[in-house]
């Protein structure tokens, strides 16, 4: 398609710069101009039915054909999502296979510094908590 498109702009930047051309070259231009024109149209119309957009003017036999080519890009997507698939999961694999084992003297929890919800953290050290009081549901004095 792009490529179409650039044909069409070199053809249109040639006609332009032969002005001054003999009217056989012009007309070879002209002629060819409208070839790359009517192409690009075509090539246009193609893509929208494949994208779905302009699919009233198809016969039958063209919507089969069309839809053979979208199942066989659905299946194409498939298999390449499914290749990447299976590669992340062997790479996951491994990093699970490399992870290190709990070993004996370790804790067997990753993070030792935090607490279970019902526990409540020890202070921190050289904290004195004698004068701190904390009265939670009772209405603020007015």
């Amino acid at each position: 398609m792009r490529q179409v498109i650039e044909r069409h702009r070199l053809q249109s930047e040639r006609i332009d710069g032969l002005e001054g051309a003999p009217s056989v070259e012009l007309q070879l231009e002209s002629a060819t101009h409208s070839v790359l024109s009517k192409e690009i149209a075509e090539k246009t119309q193609e893509l929208r039915q494949l994208r779905g957009e302009d699919l009233h003017g198809l016969n039958l036999d063209q919507l089969k054909q069309l839809e053979k080519l979208v199942q066989g890009g659905l299946s194409q997507i498939t298999e390449t999502k499914g290749a990447e698939l299976k590669e992340e999961n062997l790479i996951l694999k491994q990093q699970v296979e490399n992870l290190p084992l709990v070993v004996k003297g370790q804790p067997s929890e990753p993070f030792p510094h935090l607490h279970k919800s019902g526990d409540p953290p020890p202070p921190p050290q050289g904290y004195n908590t004698s004068d701190i009081s904390l009265t939670l549901g009772l209405p603020f004095p007015s």
